[in-house]
């Protein structure tokens, strides 16, 4: 990558891209000096550091503050990849655990700037082990209910992309930036460059968003406003529904009403819903499932929603995680939850299965059962067995007239009682699956209109 590259911007740079006009205040650890030449001894390791330091005006590969971004107050900290590379040496973890430290002092968000090639060989394990001090303050942030961004710059690799990169709860990441654990000197010969870029990082589902520099700030922003803090929060209100659907009256038409293509979806009701969305990409196992979203919002009445929206596919196991990802960032951040179900039900072929399918579902099915925040439920079309219900919020889920929900799909059920496909409606009336019926059968508090 070019060295004027947006993405290969200095620390202050990228700082100074935030904050504008706004300012950042600077702030630094007590000294800690190093013994000469650094804990191993390293011959010219002090030659090293001064050259980096009269080369970048920096004293350390880390800068970090206080700014605002928009209209939030949060902490910044910014790699400065020109002094020796961005690496963490022990020094480097002074200045990581203060920036931690001081957003869980004054309660604010933590906006990592990063930049690495990892941990500094002149420093030996000495600087290894800064990567166990950044996950421990790490922690403690999220112990604490605050919120964690990462912007990943060029290039972003070893420790610091799987400690303050890939930790932080929101990835966003600069276009054509090389990301990923292995440096380029470090990995096969023969390996896919794709993979270790910003775009192959969000196909693998580990990064939210490639954002242009230019769109930064005001991503940033809204993150900020939806991630908090925030004091007390009410339950996520109800989408109104989108079609003059009328009840059916047998089972039957309940799930042709659900199947009509022309029937809104999860895309139509979250655009009616929120003035703004802030899709959250990918389970963080290698995969994402497009037909499967999740994120934050925020309504016109500025209230922050997080988001969890099946699109009328099976959804996979990949959808699942991403799900409970959502809800357990959501419940840790006291951000209520809206659910939107609409699958004819789980991907049952090969593929998912190899994927953990069952484990996956589990997981979606405990995120929920776990949450403190309000988890509101709408389905919105299809809610077929388990693979619906495990995103479905117990005693606080609504139906609209064109959805239907029920145990197993007619057709299957005929099939495993042994009726011809003729008996499939008397079936779907058999298993009460209509709006009113779920209402009836206390499985749905509302049919909304």
């Amino acid at each position: 990558m070019p060295a004027d590259s947006p993405a290969r911007a200095t620390a202050r740079e990228t700082i100074a891209l935030l904050t504008g006009a706004a300012g950042f205040t600077e702030h630094r650890p007590p000294p800690h000096p190093l013994p000469p030449d650094g804990p191993l001894g390293w011959a010219g390791y002090d030659a090293a550091r001064e050259r980096a330091g009269a080369r970048t005006g920096e004293e350390e590969s880390v800068v970090y503050g206080t700014g605002v971004v928009g209209d939030r107050a949060c902490v910044l900290l910014a790699f400065e990849f020109g002094f020796l590379g961005g690496s963490l040496g022990r020094l480097t973890g002074d200045r990581l655990a203060a920036a931690y430290e001081l957003a869980l002092t004054r309660r604010l968000p933590l906006l990592a700037l990063v930049a690495t090639g990892g941990s500094r060989m002149q420093e030996g394990m000495v600087a290894l082990t800064q990567l166990q001090r950044v996950a421990a303050a790490s922690t403690r942030l999220r112990a604490a209910g605050l919120p964690q961004i990462a912007v990943v710059r060029d290039p972003t690799t070893g420790g610091g992309w799987a400690t303050v990169g890939a930790g932080a709860d929101v990835v966003l990441a600069l276009p054509d930036a090389q990301v990923g654990f292995a440096g380029s000197r470090v990995r096969p010969a023969d390996a896919d460059p794709h993979a270790y870029s910003a775009e192959g990082q969000f196909t693998a589902g580990q990064v939210d968003a490639v954002v242009p520099p230019g769109e930064l700030a005001r991503a940033v922003t809204h993150w900020l406003r939806a991630l908090g803090p925030h004091g007390a929060l009410p339950a996520a209100p109800l989408p109104r529904a989108l079609s003059a659907a009328r009840l059916p009256e047998t089972g039957r038409e309940a799930v042709a009403a659900a199947r009509d293509p022309r029937r809104p979806r999860a895309e139509a009701y979250l655009a009616d819903y929120f003035g703004t969305r802030l899709p959250l990409h990918g389970d963080r196992c290698g995969g994402a499932d497009p037909g499967l979203l999740c994120g934050f919002g925020l309504r016109a009445d500025g209230l922050p929603v997080a988001y969890v929206a099946q699109c009328g596919t099976p959804t996979r196991p990949a959808g699942y995680r991403a799900a409970a990802r959502t809800i357990r960032l959501a419940d840790r951040l006291g951000v209520p939850v809206l659910t939107l179900v609409d699958t004819p039900g789980a991907a049952n072929d090969a593929e998912a299965e190899r994927a953990g399918a069952g484990a996956a579902i589990a997981d979606a099915f405990a995120a929920v059962a776990e949450a403190r925040v309000p988890v509101t439920t709408l389905v919105i079309g299809e809610g077929g067995s388990g693979g619906a219900l495990a995103l479905a919020a117990p005693d606080n889920t609504h139906v609209t007239a064109d959805s239907y929900f029920s145990v197993i799909a007619p057709e299957l059920a005929a099939a495993i009682l042994k009726r011809p496909p003729s008996e499939t409606g008397a079936t779907a009336d058999q298993l009460r699956l209509r709006p009113q019926d779920l209402l009836e059968l206390g499985f749905a508090r509302s049919i909304v209109s």
